[in-house]
């Protein structure tokens, strides 16, 4: 979920350009592991076959962005909000520039991917909230719309985010995508992160692997009878209707 970007001040940063690392492993973990459970969780949405899938990709998300958050503040400097969230003047200047063909370079963020990477956490949490009281049978049927709606707002930004990477790598002449993979990027040598954080990445890494199994472990298997929420208590009001 990333475009270019900094801040102005690493727009103007001096010296001479070189490969710097740009986004340290969780960062890019992060980023992939949202990719492959946002996919995994919109194209499961609609049946009950894949509900433990879908139901599993979202929770994951929702841990994703809890670790995200906690980067963002903690992290490395191009990972933390402070480097590159900025106010609406920055955005809508970003903008101008992108479609006047002459983007502001920017290391990290970019103001508009920031606010892409914004509207997605936000939205993350609203559709693993509304999804959860749905699956647990907590709150009235109205948040089936909500959750609707936070899923098909996210592949709206999703999509245009996709396509603000792509015209920022052609106007820029350097592919973002494969920055995302590898970390590196071109920019002032003073603007390269020193580690990657490789072991903050393996433990998220070990933690979703872990979740994941034990999401299937623990799963209800086809035939076992349901024993909670409005389900067992209409299984409940059947068996006292046939005693009578």
């Amino acid at each position: 979920m990333n475009t270019t970007s900094v801040s102005r001040a690493d727009a103007a940063a001096p010296g001479p350009t070189v490969r710097i690392l740009v986004w340290d492993a969780p960062v890019r973990v992060f980023h992939w592991l949202m990719v492959a459970c946002f996919a995994t969780a919109y194209l499961t949405a609609e049946t009950e076959r894949w509900r433990l899938l879908h139901v599993t990709a979202g929770y994951t998300m929702a841990g994703l962005v809890a670790f995200r958050l906690l980067w963002g503040l903690f992290g490395t400097r191009h990972a933390r909000f402070a480097s590159f969230v900025r106010g609406p003047q920055a955005v809508l200047r970003y903008l101008k520039s992108l479609v006047e063909g002459h983007p502001a370079p920017h290391v990290g963020h970019n103001p508009a991917g920031a606010v892409a990477i914004l509207l997605l956490l936000g939205l993350t949490l609203l559709s693993t909230a509304t999804g959860y009281a749905i699956y647990n049978e907590l709150g009235p049927e109205a948040l089936e719309e909500v959750h609707e709606f936070a899923g098909n707002t996210m592949l709206v930004v999703v999509i245009a985010h996709v396509a603000a990477v792509l015209l920022s790598s052609r106007l820029h002449g350097e592919n973002l995508v494969r920055a995302m993979l590898t970390g590196f990027k071109t920019g002032p040598a003073a603007e390269g992160v020193r580690t990657a954080w490789r072991s903050v990445a393996a433990l998220m890494l070990v933690a979703v692997l872990g979740f994941w199994a034990w999401q299937w472990q623990t799963a209800p298997q086809p035939g076992d009878r349901v024993t909670s929420g409005a389900h067992a208590d209409h299984e409940h009001d059947d068996g006292d209707d046939g005693d009578d």
